[in-house]
């Protein structure tokens, strides 16, 4: 062996032979992943398997395990999914996580196609199908086994002797990422705790069966509100969504009641209501939507976003939720047509049914200022002109309010109520003003600003706050 062969190649005697028995096991149990294949079907996971394979053989070569490990860390450290949960301070542990809750595959197709009749006990998954996924989730966890520190150290025995330089060159790939906020994080949390505790992870299989069932799969299961993007016709994950939760709501007690009731019935699989909120700009209509996602999250709630101009569109958004798991609420903020604007007659027939059945998981929420919600004239109400039956026109206009079988008026507050969700506001946020100089100035605000409503009241609290942080 030549002087320049010494400083490359060492034996696989640096590497603990546990280690790298342990490593060689999860590179074997990789190829025998069918299902569950494209976890490992990306960069990350690529390049971790190749370190292995320099690690794991009978020889390794220190500069091409240094270079591995490099790319390694740094293929995690740019993951999306490192980002997923605190859970997991350990990059790839948590990136093989994401990888796995996220996977499309027959098994999880399945699963979610299942979707509420799982939740009544009545699922019908193929037994073969459940046993494979066993299997091949024991696979997976020996390569979750291989932690940050296992590997870290299997590497400095490599390169540590031949190349002293590179001794202190890394650190162990823990804590990459920041935490990212989402609706799911206490489900997601709930069962990677009960996943890292596992002792054999066929046992997962239940766990995360029943989990898509309700939470859905795919990336876009990872968010709680979606907006439809009508240029490219697909659904987009808000990864930001408005933070406001139902518990942050003073006044409209009775109202938020209906539609809690309402949505409640949709996630138990029973009868549920679309729904038409109306009232005056700024009484809480969009918000109280909103909250709703913020609330039931856990339990599969999903909002879809879909702007006015692409209600055209809701055949083709509908079609795409149809056997996924989650229940979608259509949400169509600030809902009017013009004259002469005809896309309410789409909304009208997923309202009142077609040929083809609309989803289970689907109800349509949607806001308006305006119970008529096709604007008419006052020559829609007189003497024909020239259409003879001007009558079916004008009640096909008026007739599109009565497809929502939940209709929830926000009027506006009275005064008293005004100074109520002021102080409300004001309480929930810790600013501490005495009761009668919070009125007088709550009053003071009114009457320098149109229109007294929830948000000029959230809108003076607001105000306050910033004063009391100057």
């Amino acid at each position: 062996m030549t002087t320049t062969q010494g400083k490359n190649v060492t034996t696989s005697f640096l590497v603990n032979k546990r280690i790298a028995s342990a490593m060689q096991e999860a590179l074997y149990g990789a190829q025998g992943l069918a299902l569950l294949k494209h976890v490992l079907d990306d960069e990350p996971g690529q390049a971790f398997l190749h370190l292995l394979r320099l690690l794991a053989g009978a020889e390794q070569v220190p500069m091409q395990v240094a270079s591995a490990y490099s790319e390694v860390f740094y293929a995690l450290a740019a993951s999306e999914h490192v980002y997923i949960t605190t859970e997991l301070s350990d990059a790839w542990q948590a990136h093989l996580v994401g990888r796995l809750f996220e996977d499309e595959n027959p098994w999880t197709a399945q699963v979610e196609r299942q979707g509420r009749a799982w939740w009544g006990s009545q699922a019908r998954i193929s037994a073969t199908l459940h046993r494979q996924a066993a299997r091949e989730l024991k696979a997976l966890q020996r390569l979750f086994a291989l932690s940050a520190e296992v590997v870290w150290e299997a590497v400095q025995s490599v390169v540590g002797e031949t190349m002293p330089v590179l001794r202190d060159a890394w650190e162990p790939w823990l804590d990459l990422g920041t935490a990212q906020e989402s609706g799911q994080k206490s489900v997601r949390a709930a069962l990677i705790h009960q996943l890292a505790e596992l002792a054999d992870w066929s046992e997962l299989a239940d766990m995360l069966e029943m989990h898509w069932a309700r939470q859905g799969t795919g990336t876009l299961a990872r968010y709680a509100v979606l907006r439809w993007q009508g240029n490219t016709q697909i659904l987009e994950g808000i990864a930001h969504p408005d933070a406001i939760h139902l518990d942050n709501f003073v006044g409209y007690e009775r109202e938020l009641r209906k539609l809690k009731a309402n949505t409640e019935r949709f996630l138990a699989g029973m009868p549920a209501h679309d729904a038409l909120l109306y009232g005056p700009p700024g009484t809480g209509k969009s918000s109280s939507v909103k909250a709703l996602i913020n609330t039931y999250a856990d339990q599969g709630l999903r909002l879809v976003e879909v702007r006015r101009e692409y209600i055209g569109d809701l055949p083709q958004i509908v079609a795409q939720l149809r056997q996924r798991a989650p229940s979608y609420l259509v949400f169509i903020d600030d809902l009017s047509f013009e004259e002469h604007e005809t896309e309410y007659k789409v909304l009208k027939m997923l309202l009142e049914g077609t040929a083809e059945a609309r989803p289970q998981n689907v109800l349509i929420y949607a806001t308006t200022n305006r119970l008529n919600l096709v604007r008419e004239l006052h020559t829609d109400r007189s003497k024909p002109t020239e259409e003879v039956n001007w009558r079916d026109t004008m009640d096909e206009k008026q007739s599109l309010v009565h497809r929502f079988g939940l209709r929830i008026t926000f009027s506006a507050p009275s005064q008293e109520q005004y100074l109520q969700i002021a102080q409300g506001l004001a309480q929930q946020r810790g600013l501490a003003f005495e009761e009668e100089e919070l009125r007088s100035r709550a009053l003071q605000w009114e009457r320098q600003r149109v229109g007294r409503s929830g948000r000029l009241a959230r809108q003076f609290v607001d105000e306050l706050e910033a004063e009391i942080g100057r």
